[in-house]
């Protein structure tokens, strides 16, 4: 692919999914948490998920839906400590570290903006390393509105000064992108491999890539 960095000045990218594979989150919300609440409530596994999928979709797109301490009053369940059991599963997509070495040498300014909860972006930045390589990392809770939410973008403008039409987004969330679209940045990216367990889903409404190295070539 062909990309015009010479437009970008910010490039703003998204943590799970996008840097990081969400295989990680997909177990441990699909799967490790329905498992954990069937145990502690005494139901049927089957019963047990049908009841935590209808509670995430009420909060998806809200600040409560990557809210962990939300969940574990939710679901009585302790959230960060189920997270840091299974910390060795969180891995970096295999391009991601390139990626950001190649936007350094550039010069381009990175932000990593995330919906994930403080906690959780601890936890796994911690764990990979990466947390060198940005300018600046924001959580959707710093701002108080989720991404996929025109304040979140306003008050990131005012925070870090980008310019909308010198700036990239590379997020996995198509809402995401639809909200910053809808805001006016100008170059937006969809991740079409987020998890290492699934193939490449390129969106109609987005350019797709499936890998960062189509941006480096």
């Amino acid at each position: 692919m062909s990309f015009p960095w010479q437009e970008i000045t910010w490039v703003l990218l998204d943590m799970d999914g996008t840097l990081l594979d969400k295989h990680f989150d997909d177990y441990f919300w699909e799967t490790l948490v329905p498992d954990e609440y069937a145990r502690k409530q005494g139901l049927p596994l089957a019963l047990a998920r049908d009841l935590v999928f209808a509670r995430y979709q009420r909060e998806e797109g809200t600040l409560n839906w990557t809210d962990i301490d939300f969940w574990s009053r939710e679901l009585d369940l302790d959230i960060p400590a189920l997270k840091e059991g299974i910390r060795h599963l969180i891995e970096v997509h295999p391009d991601t570290e390139d990626f950001l070495r190649f936007l350094r040498q550039m010069g381009k300014k990175i932000a990593l903006v995330t919906n994930a909860h403080y906690k959780t972006l601890n936890l796994k930045m911690n764990h990979v390393g990466l947390l060198g390589y940005f300018d600046e990392v924001i959580s959707s809770f710093d701002l108080g509105a989720p991404k996929e939410e025109a304040g979140f973008w306003e008050v990131l403008e005012e925070k870090i000064g980008f310019e909308s039409q010198h700036t990239l987004l590379v997020d996995d969330n198509a809402d995401v992108l639809a909200s910053a679209r809808r805001y006016g940045i100008k170059y937006l990216l969809f991740k079409a491999k987020s998890s290492s367990q699934a193939a490449a889903e390129p969106h109609p409404d987005f350019p797709s890539i499936a890998s960062f190295r189509e941006l480096m070539d």
